[in-house]
Parts: structure tokens; C-alpha cells; sequence
């Protein structure tokens, strides 16, 4: 392995942006990896917005993320739900749905699936 190298970056200018209704994924590369901003407008749902992408009856990309603003929903295949907002962090295994809460935009950063997300 390689030594880390010094690094500063932004997602006000990301290195890749994916649309999809209702919101958007900034993808940085940052030390030989890839962190994303999620960003969620008021009406996103992943069953409605990102599943004819993904193409899967739910999201199968795991997330670790880090909630900045706003609030999520999430209910997991098994039947697990909660409610995540700002300063919570979340490890979501794959297999689930969620949607904001509200009318305030909902933003994360997830260290893990972003890679892959809405792709």
C-alpha cells in the first residue's frame, strides 16, 4: 500500500454528479476512494426516485453516512424503521427503502456506497 498522500477537496466542485428526480449524488475521490454528498429534495423516495434506476425491488448499496441536514425516513426489508436527522450517523446493510421527511431538503455523507449509488 502506497503512502496516504495530502489531499483537499470539495463538493462544490465534485468530481462526478449524478441526477436523478428529487435529488442528486456528488461523488469526490479522495485518498484512492470515493465519498459521497446525497443530496434529497422534499418528495425524494428512493422506491420511486432511484429504484427504476438500480433496477432492485430496494437499495442495495450499503451506506455508512454521517446525516448533515434535513431528515430521512428508512424502513429495512425486515420491518425495521427509524427516523435519522442531523448530526446521526447511520450504517445501513443493503436491502432497504427511505424517503425525507418534511419539507427541508435532506443531505448525508456516506463513506460507503456511494461508489455505486444511483447508478
Amino acid at each position: 500500500m502506497s503512502a496516504q498522500q495530502t489531499e483537499h477537496l470539495s463538493f462544490t466542485t465534485p468530481d462526478e454528479v449524478r441526477e436523478f428526480p428529487h435529488g442528486r449524488a456528488e461523488i469526490l475521490k479522495v485518498a484512492g476512494r470515493e465519498v459521497g454528498r446525497l443530496v434529497f429534495q422534499p418528495g425524494w423516495r428512493w422506491s420511486a426516485d432511484v429504484k427504476p434506476i438500480a433496477g432492485t425491488d430496494s437499495c442495495q448499496a450499503p451506506h455508512v453516512q454521517y446525516h448533515v441536514s434535513g431528515r430521512l425516513r428508512i424502513r429495512m426489508d425486515d420491518g425495521t424503521e427509524f427516523e435519522a436527522g442531523p448530526g446521526d450517523v447511520t450504517s445501513l446493510p443493503s436491502g432497504h427503502d427511505a424517503w425525507v421527511v418534511g419539507d427541508e431538503p435532506a443531505v448525508t455523507v456516506d463513506w460507503f456506497g456511494a461508489s455505486e449509488y444511483a447508478r
